[in-house]
């Protein structure tokens, strides 16, 4: 079962930075979820599928992988762009889009 280790983007909830600075390893699924007929639910027989181990470094993550024998593909962060703007933007002069109240 290969595994994925990644950082995980930030919440779209709120504009802060956590829960998004460690590292995380965790297995991808073998097969797709089988579905109840009854109840219309996901099921899984493999309960890898649920671990999420968190490090606080890419390094460690691809050590505790090594060391235990699991494949492995690491996914590289993307840096975030901010874009920055000021609240008088909304009123200034030659704005697109005019402002209706």
């Amino acid at each position: 079962m290969m595994a994925r280790i990644y950082k995980p983007s930030k919440s779209a909830m709120q504009s802060g930075m956590g829960k998004s600075k460690d590292w995380v390893l965790e297995f991808a699924p073998d097969a797709p979820q089988p579905i109840d007929p009854l109840t219309g639910w996901t099921g899984s027989k493999d309960t890898r599928e649920q671990v999420k181990i968190y490090f606080e470094t890419r390094q460690d993550a691809v050590a505790y992988a090594r060391k235990h024998g699991i494949p492995h593909e690491v996914l590289e962060p993307r840096e975030r762009r901010p874009v920055i703007k000021a609240y008088a933007d909304n009123f200034k002069f030659g704005r697109v889009g005019t402002w209706t109240h």
